[in-house]
């Protein structure tokens, strides 16, 4: 049997039927299980069903997958029966399992598991028979019972104000039985409680709880794949750009137990600091409780590492007495258990070569792993532990600059609390440092009010007393997170970290009301609506709004920087049309710059007047007059950005928007451009009137305005040419290229260039002086595309404008897109927001035809990406292999590009290799035969 014909996977007993590279088959986790089964980690039993499975379910049904996998999963549930000496189902020797799933990519907490399956009235009797704990038996029927409730059988709050009905049930009997904590129940209690969910699940479903272990374990199997689909996995996925159809795997795994008393505990650890990639191992535990309970938030939990704790105390104002007495660490309380996973976690980082998320539960004084996963981590920590694991010999150049995800990079560059507005605030509470950065904005409780608060352009933090996957959109829409109970490991801080978002979490200070949407600090009462700020790496929460202030880049981010431009072949310039912006860029290490739009310069106040007296002109001589006045303030801007640019190429595109962009639409405008110009407020509504359009984007634009009005050519090319001798007097090199844009045919690309070349000459001979440009073209019309190696004849660059390329191929207006892409992204009919990840194989291929036609005909053309997409990763790869010289995008995307397009030409040298080593085996087998 092929592994794609089989269903099942096993592992247990240090063998396994996979290994860690079948996580497509196998997904993450259930491929992660078999490997540290054969690198001898201690790993309960189990077995995986397959990812292919998901995908028979979604396309065939319930039916059909049952009855392909029943017979396998039978026999992997003997393998694990005989490892664990006890039987599923069993009343007297009962063998209990968790059902979790499992994706190639990691989504933590977007899925479903649910542990203790295999309970029953009956099998629970056994079980306290077996154990001798009744207690640690009634506390997993009553976590069984809600787990598999919530998640088969769809028992949750009805409304976001109403609480969870198991929830409520606990807090009852909390309040009857005079206890705070869950640990504080008796198993009488927990038996109790278990009456009482029976009853609140019949009442709310209609059904009894399910006796049969194995319909319990077809029903949660059949709930995991469902969980494949559910809002927050579809909304995560699309988030990180993961395939819907890959599926989720489903692991079956005996049940080891963290709740059986003061010698047994559960716990999650990081081989590093996912923060700040410290390299030092941490992580939380809890004694006598099941792995839920870290993740959930439900419980704060104790720090595993002696310095975890001291640092933990230290941020919580805790005395050194107090902490070893209430809150000691693992390393205190179980250290022959430490040292075993202190070892274990050393010897999982080696063999992964990556930092690693791993989970253990610790029953009765034995240590299981769990689960073991590539870490996520903030942008911060992952640009320091690539570097470190280089230092450290773990990972060659290409290795380390390969092992950063270029869009992280985006979470350096976001901005600080200005310390002299911080030393001013009023620090109101005191939380953990769950997730760095700092985060201004205005108190929300619930998910769906920080997304409308996001669609309102209002800075939002999320407040709740714990997040929980549901939750998801809001943390992405809000500004920060911030919840009053859960550690370093609970959901809000993983997700947080994964997504470079600010949160402090476990602020136990915190009384929070939903219903009143309040939260309360002592005495202070802050309201929905209210400003609050939070420092995500020192755990402190402030009252009212911080200003901020640009981030400082560590020594490794230009470690990382200086190894990428090693690798890369394509250089990055920027977007930028002002001096200001082309500074930021440069100081980001861009290597010029890609696109200067020179019609924002005649947005801005002292230059709108001209512009519009010379649009609405009667004839050439009044344009004429009002170009005159706009010539010596365009060529200072110009002269500003060559300045900033000194010794690096300028692309310059000349004026491109229609003319009637720029024409006062307002009364009052009207009335002061008539006034300037001493003609009547008629003529110049007539003169807009007239210069209406149906289609704009397609009418009178580009070289088509240059053509027909060639006096704002001369003048731009007369600005840039003669800022470029200025400097050039003051010592200062300025390389100018100038783009015409919107060119279609060659005809209107020989017009534009003949006028740049004429008034070039005019101004060489007027200054005496001359200086090397050169004139190209931007691509951005499908028909210039398909005649590219006839527009090469006159053109000496090109640069792909993606953004109109785009709506012209698709035929999409990008401004009214928004109406349906939504619907075609939600529903598969695309699978990327074209506008940003380039469409490769419809636009890509017109780029690519244009760059091959144009290198025919002029061998020497330079080729580059002006476009949205010159800072998106994928695309940049995408231009890397098409052979392109550079490409551009906004100063805060530079690194990421230069990223990225390090990445692209290693990923190109390693996949040759792989090629040539195909070819040579290929050879040596022939030289065999």
């Amino acid at each position: 049997m092929t592994n794609l014909q089989k269903t099942v996977f096993t592992f247990g007993s240090k063998k396994a039927q996979g290994d860690a590279s079948m996580k497509d088959l196998l997904g993450g986790k259930g491929a992660n299980l078999c490997e540290m089964n054969l690198i001898g980690m201690p790993v309960p039993p189990g077995f995986t069903i397959t990812t292919e499975m998901c995908k028979l379910y979604n396309s065939e049904g319930k039916v059909a997958v049952l009855e392909k996998i029943k017979e396998e999963v039978h026999t992997a549930m003997l393998q694990i029966e005989d490892q664990m000496g006890s039987k599923f189902g069993d009343n007297l020797n009962p063998c209990l399992v968790s059902v979790r799933s499992g994706s190639r990519a990691s989504m933590p907490g977007m899925m479903d598991t649910i542990l203790n399956l295999g309970l029953n009235d009956k099998v629970v009797e056994g079980l306290i028979e077996k154990t001798g704990n009744p207690r640690f038996v009634w506390d997993s029927y009553r976590r069984f019972i809600q787990m598999y409730s919530e998640v088969v059988m769809g028992m949750k709050p009805k409304s976001k104000e109403d609480e969870d009905p198991f929830e409520e049930i606990i807090d009852q009997l909390k309040h009857e039985k005079g206890v705070k904590l869950d640990s504080e129940f008796t198993a009488e209690h927990f038996k109790e409680m278990v009456s009482l969910f029976k009853n609140a699940v019949k009442q709310f479903t209609s059904t009894d709880f399910p006796t049969d272990p194995w319909e319990q374990l077809w029903g949660a199997v059949i709930a995991v794949f469902d969980s494949w689909t559910n809002e927050r996995a579809v909304y995560y996925r699309r988030l990180n750009h993961i395939p819907d159809d890959w599926g989720t795997a489903v692991n079956i795994q005996a049940m080891v137990f963290g709740n059986m008393g003061e010698s047994s505990a559960t716990g999650v650890a990081f081989t590093r600091d996912s923060s700040t990639g410290e390299n030092l191992f941490n992580g939380e535990y809890l004694i006598n409780a099941q792995g839920e309970d870290v993740v959930a938030g439900i419980r704060t939990p104790q720090q595993i590492t002696l310095e975890g704790s001291r640092r933990w105390a230290s941020v919580a104002a805790i005395t050194e007495e107090v902490r070893a007495e209430k809150f000691p660490s693992l390393e205190e309380t179980m250290p022959s258990i430490f040292q075993e996973l202190i070892d274990i976690q050393k010897k999982l980082e080696l063999h992964y070569k990556d930092m690693q998320d791993i989970e253990f539960t610790i029953q009765e004084g034995k240590l299981w792993m769990l689960q073991t996963r590539n870490a996520k981590r903030t942008g911060a920590a992952m640009v320091r532990i690539a570097i470190d694991m280089h230092k450290e010999g773990l990972l060659d150049e290409e290795a380390a600059v390969l092992r950063v995800d270029p869009n992280k990079l985006d979470e350096l560059l976001h901005p600080v609390f200005d310390p002299k507005s911080l030393n001013q605030a009023a620090l109101v509470a005191q939380g953990l440092p769950a997730s760095p950065g700092a985060a201004t904005g205005q108190i929300v409780f619930f998910a769906d009010d920080a997304e409308l608060g996001a669609e309102e352009n209002r800075a939002v933090i999320l407040v709740r007393i714990e997040t929980s996957p549901e939750d998801l959109k809001g943390m992405v829409a809000a500004q920060g997170i911030l919840t009053a109970r859960g550690g370093m490991t609970s959901h809000a801080a993983v997700v947080a970290r994964g997504m470079g978002k600010c949160c402090v979490s476990g602020a136990e200070r915190l009384q929070i009301d939903y219903k009143n949407r309040t939260v309360s600090i002592g005495d202070l009462v802050l309201k929905e609506g209210d400003w609050i700020s939070l420092n995500g790496s020192t755990g402190k929460i402030y009252k009212g709004k911080i200003e901020t202030t640009a981030a400082v880049l560590s020594d490794d981010f230009d470690t990382l920087m200086e190894m990428a431009d090693k690798y890369a072949t394509m250089k990055v310039r920027t977007n930028a049309d002002t001096p200001k912006d082309a500074e930021v860029a440069r100081r980001f290490g861009a290597q010029g710059i890609g696109l200067c739009r020179t019609e924002h310069m005649f947005f801005e106040e002292d230059k709108i007047m001209a512009m519009r007296e010379m649009i609405l002109a009667e004839d050439e001589a009044g344009r004429r007059k009002a170009l005159a006045k706009l010539l010596p303030m365009q060529r200072k801007d110009l002269e500003g950005i060559f300045e900033a640019m000194n010794g690096l190429p300028v692309t310059i595109r000349l004026l491109d928007p229609p003319l009637h962009e720029f024409v006062p639409h307002e009364l009052e405008n009207q009335k002061e451009m008539a006034e300037e110009m001493r003609i009547s407020v008629k003529s110049v509504q007539d003169k807009i009137a007239s210069m209406h359009e149906f289609n704009p984007m397609l009418g009178h634009r580009g070289c088509r305005l240059g053509n027909t009005y060639p006096e704002i050519s001369e003048m731009q090319t007369r600005a840039i040419l003669e800022a470029a001798i200025n400097l050039k007097k003051a010592g200062i090199e300025a390389l100018p290229e100038i783009m015409i844009p919107l060119t279609g045919t060659l005809a209107e690309m020989q017009m534009q260039k003949q006028i740049v070349t004429e008034t070039a000459e005019k101004v060489f001979l007027e200054k005496g002086d001359s200086i090397a440009y050169s004139v190209g073209t931007m691509i951005e019309v499908p028909r210039a595309a398909l005649v590219a190696d006839r527009i090469a004849e006159s053109a000496e660059f090109f640069s792909f404008g993606t953004n109109d390329l785009t709506q012209m191929t698709f035929g999409y207006s990008r401004d009214d897109a928004g109406k349906f892409l939504p619907f075609y992204l939600e529903n598969g009919i695309l699978k990327n927001d074209p506008f940003q990840v380039l469409d490769q194989n419809g636009v890509g291929q017109l780029i690519k035809i244009a760059a091959e036609k144009g290198l025919a005909t002029r061998p020497d053309l330079k080729i580059g990406i002006c476009g949205e997409h010159g800072g998106e990763p994928s695309s940049i790869e995408f231009c890397h292999l098409v052979g392109m010289n550079y490409v551009s995008c906004s100063p805060f995307r530079v690194p990421i590009a230069r990223l990225a397009a390090a990445q692209a030409a290693i990923k190109e040298k390693k996949n040759s290799n792989k090629e040539v080593n195909s070819i040579k085996k290929t050879e040596e087998d022939l030289v065999l035969l």
